[in-house]
């Protein structure tokens, strides 16, 4: 990344992380589940349109960074390792998707 790129997505990674953390208010809890989905796509819509693919960029560093984060949690208090989680995702996803 160059200084213009990083001085680009620091200008907005606040207003973003503000973003991530209201999707988040959106979907925990979600019911019906595919809302979801429904509000993720919704919102990387409004990103994309408000700030372009760098604001798509750095909503998706954004998420990834809660993301890590919970799960560390989450192995940290269940005294799982981080992988043991992760397999746990991985398997999910197979028993949502069988075929792929």
């Amino acid at each position: 990344m160059d200084e213009a790129e990083d001085r680009r997505l620091r200008a907005i990674a606040p207003d973003i992380s503000h973003i991530s953390v209201s999707l988040l208010r959106r979907v925990v809890g979600a019911y019906p589940e595919e809302r979801i989905p429904e509000e993720a796509l919704r919102t990387a819509d409004e990103v994309l349109e408000n700030y372009g693919t760098d604001g798509l960029r750095v909503l998706v560093m954004s998420l990834t960074g809660w993301a890590a984060v919970e799960i560390e949690k989450d192995a940290h208090m269940s005294g799982r390792t981080h992988e043991a989680l992760l397999d746990d995702m991985d398997l999910t996803r197979l028993e949502v998707n069988p075929d792929g």
